[in-house]
Order: structure tokens, then sequence, then C-alpha cells
């Protein structure tokens, strides 16, 4: 849980935006429960302080700030640009449409970082043009594909370069709800996974979320070909995200966006003498609700002792580049 070694003044954060990945979802939750939301995060780690958040709905701006002890509140970010206030830290976690103006808002209050909700923007070249931008103002970005920072991506990461749990076959995942909103988050943690990748062919787009934002079918290869396979569920059936990853010794599969993780390992069949087949397996906790209390602190050393972020935007970048391609690869079909 938080580290509570103070080495300096806690960072001063803003909230841009009070809906549930700003804080709705940890609402009324335990302190020692783990968190799912920036707000949740950062109250359980006393080296940040939150001081001032940005919300244009009135009531939902005052039940935040009461929610999460917030002093000061402002309806829009441009309020703030004339007043004399200060932060480390910025959080976006407006909806994406306004993404773009409040990251631009954001650098004109000179902030240390900026950790942005995903998709950054939904338009590659406002996007390049933001990654730019921070670049310019020196000032460090990390995006929220959170499972960069879940532990076991990484054991996962390090198992596959080590060849652990033998040679990678191949790996079949499924996401609804957008190539660009959930596709992003699959294509981010395949990349960090396996390294850079090739859109070998599209299939047929479905519209199960925005009208620009198709859920498509993709066929991926990484750079020592092996052949990765995105299916598509439908967002209005329910919410799916899972990754399975077919070893020679056996096959993981994370379920439930990485809440829980399925083991089948390769035995010799007691039915059909000379044969192999996975056993019945086993299934476990994930580590994916520790994700949002290792990206606090991986910021804060990041601002405080120049580590790498995990996550940042030039690696949302990359995804968002791929999410393009797919998507006018399967307009043009």
């Amino acid at each position: 849980m938080p580290n509570t070694h103070n080495e300096i003044e806690p960072l001063k954060v803003l909230i841009v935006g009070c809906g549930n990945i700003a804080g709705g979802f940890d609402k009324g939750c335990k302190l020692t429960d783990f968190p799912y939301s920036h707000a949740g995060a950062y109250i359980r780690d006393n080296r940040f302080k939150m001081a001032a958040c940005i919300e244009p709905d009135e009531a939902r701006r005052i039940e935040f700030m009461k929610e999460w002890n917030i002093q000061f509140g402002f309806s829009s970010i441009d309020e703030m640009l004339n007043l004399d206030y200060q932060f480390d830290v910025i959080s976006i976690c407006s909806p994406t449409t306004y993404h773009s103006h409040d990251i631009e808002a954001a650098l004109q209050l000179s902030p240390k970082l900026i950790f942005c909700e995903k998709p950054i923007t939904t338009s590659l070249h406002d996007t390049e043009r933001l990654v730019e931008a921070c670049k310019t103002a020196n000032v460090m970005m990390a995006v929220n594909h959170t499972r960069r920072w879940d532990p076991a991506i990484s054991h996962l990461q390090a198992d596959i370069l080590l060849g652990r749990r033998g040679e990678l076959r191949s790996i079949v995942g499924i996401y609804n709800k957008g190539i660009l909103n959930n596709g992003s988050h699959m294509l981010d943690l395949l990349h960090f996974l396996v390294g850079p990748l090739s859109v070998i062919n599209v299939g047929r787009p479905v519209s199960d979320y925005l009208p620009d934002d198709p859920t498509i079918p993709v066929w991926l290869e990484n750079e020592q070909s092996i052949p990765i396979h995105l299916a598509c569920a439908h967002a209005e059936d329910y919410a799916d995200f899972e990754l399975q990853l077919i070893f020679s010794l056996g096959v993981l599969t994370m379920e439930e966006g990485g809440l829980y993780w399925r083991e089948r390992l390769a035995v010799e069949s007691t039915t059909f003498k000379g044969y192999r087949k996975l056993d019945d397996g086993a299934r476990y906790a994930g580590e994916y609700p520790h994700a949002m209390i290792k990206a606090i602190d991986n910021i804060y050393r990041a601002i405080i002792r120049d580590d790498v972020l995990v996550s940042n935007g030039e690696s949302a970048l990359l995804a968002q580049r791929m999410c393009e391609k797919i998507k006018q690869m399967a307009l043009s079909q």
C-alpha cells in the first residue's frame, strides 16, 4: 500500500473532471481498499495533496470536493489561468472530447506532470501535437494505460522474455467499445508484452460504441511473426477485455481485464496414450487492483527521482497510431 514516508512537501494536484475515473469508482470506499480512480489513489498516498478540482456541473463538483476534502473548485480550467495557483500534477479526467483544450490550458499552469486519461485525444494529429507540446514545455505526460502498472503484467513480460512458460505460439484477445476507446488499451498492452506490432489484416467494423469509433477485428504480428488475433465482443451485451496467451507449456488467460487469471498446463493424457492435453487449470486473483497505487508511485518517483514513466505520451501515441491505421484499413474495404 502507499508509501507513508514524506521526503518533501506533498505534491499539489489539480483534478480536471469529476466523474467516475476521477473519483466516482472509489466513492464511499475504505482507505484500506485498493483504488480504481485518480482521487482514490492520491488520497491513499500522503506524498500528494489534492488542492483543487474542475467540474462544470456544480452539484457534482460540490459533492466531489466534499467526498475528497478538496478546498477549491472551479467550473472550468480557464478560470484558473489568471489566478495565482500552482500545481505539481494535473490529472485530466474530463471527457475525451475536452482533453485537447484541457491539456493546452494545463500547460499554461506549468505543472511538472500531466496525468491524462486515455486516449489523449480523439484525433491522432491533436495527440501528436500535444505530446510534442509537453516535450517543448518540459512537462512530463503520464497516460493511464493502467495495465502497464499491473505487477502481474510486468511479471508476464519477464516470463515471455526469459521463456519461463516455453515458446509463445500465439495470442488471442477479445475487446469491445471501440478500437480507440478500449482497443488502444489492448494494443498498448500487446506492445508492452511482445514489442512492436504490424497489422496483417482487419475485419468488418462493429458499431457498438461511438459512430466514429467502431470495434474492429484485427490480425497482427510482432517482429518474431507471432500471430495475434483480436476478436470483438459487443459493448451493449457486456464489458469484455480478455487476453489468451498460448505457450508451448500451457495456456494463460487474463480474465475480467486482469482482475483474474486462469492457467492451464500441458500434461500427459490419461485417455489417449502418447498425447498431451491441457489440465483443468486454476483460476486466481490478479494484481490489477494494485495498478493505480503503482501509477501514482511511478509518477511521484518520475518527478522527484527522474524515474522513467512506465506509460507516457510516446507509448500512448504508438497505440493511437496503430488504432488509426486499423480504422483506415477497415473503412477502405
